[in-house]
């Protein structure tokens, strides 16, 4: 599957996933703590509460877990994917019998609050930089949760990079180590008809590459001097990008440069989970 922006979620596929995620749960013999309570099939009420502040994402993954356990389940958002809720409010409420709650409530909030988290730290870096620079993310991410993790970045404000090896041409290090000629490799990926991005982490390595037909630059663990220097060589020709060690501290000082896009790993490897809890 080759998805350049991941804007929604296919249900078909949230199904399959959230299927392997109660699987993980449930088996070999269910919930084996809810099935000793005698009222396990009363209709009850949950909320699922936020607290903290943050960007909610992952809310049709949260209602897929209760769907998937109890048919009877009522699922119903106070909020919509994307916006921005304060601490202690109602996030979703849920109508369901009481096993139906209690076997999905773990898997429900741990895509609800892995997503959420994505989206809460995009959303922050989103802010700290100027409007003209695209927060990306990378292929850093964890494996199997690439599409959720994608679509949890866009609803937090940032945008996609190549979503795998087979959407665009990136020309890294070690295909540089690995080539005798860049400029050959460069032209042979141009004729693909596919995105090429070249990433270089030297001045010299950009003077090899100026001229050839390819759409970006990526600069990579540059200092803000040399990347400046690079900038006013390259930034009217070519898209330009920056990547490596990017923190809400100095974000903004690499974005005042005017390069138009910040690629951080960090905000799908290493994001915090948003915190929330279900009340019955």
């Amino acid at each position: 599957m080759v998805v350049r922006s991941v804007q929604k979620l296919n249900q078909k596929y949230i199904n399959s996933f959230v299927k392997k995620a109660l699987k993980e749960d449930l088996d070999p013999r269910g919930d084996i703590t809810t099935n000793l309570i005698n009222l396990k099939n009363k209709i009850i009420k949950a909320r699922i509460i936020s607290k903290q502040e943050g960007i909610i994402s992952g809310l049709d993954f949260c209602k897929t877990a209760f769907k998937l356990i109890g048919k009877e389940s009522i699922f119903i958002p106070k909020i919509k994917d994307g916006k921005k809720i304060k601490k202690n409010k109602v996030i979703a409420e849920v109508k369901a019998k009481t096993k139906t709650i209690l076997m999905a409530e773990r898997t429900a909030l741990n895509f609800l609050n892995h997503s959420s988290g994505i989206s809460t730290i995009t959303n922050k870096f989103v802010k700290k930089v100027r409007k003209k620079t695209k927060i990306c993310c990378t292929r850093k991410t964890t494996p199997n949760l690439r599409i959720l993790e994608k679509y949890a970045v866009k609803k937090g404000g940032g945008f996609n990079h190549r979503f795998n090896l087979s959407d665009e041409i990136l020309i890294k290090e070690n295909h540089i180590s690995s080539e005798t000629d860049l400029k050959k490799l460069i032209i042979k990926a141009c004729k693909t008809k596919k995105i090429v991005t070249v990433e270089i982490e030297k001045f010299n390595q950009l003077k090899q590459i100026m001229g050839l037909g390819f759409k970006r630059i990526l600069f990579d663990n540059m200092n803000v001097s040399q990347l400046k220097k690079c900038l006013k060589i390259c930034k009217k020709k070519y898209e330009t990008e920056y990547s490596g060690n990017i923190s809400l501290d100095n974000v903004l000082k690499i974005s005042k440069t005017g390069v138009q896009r910040i690629s951080i790993g960090s905000i799908t490897h290493s994001s915090k989970s948003f915190d929330s809890s279900l009340i019955v």
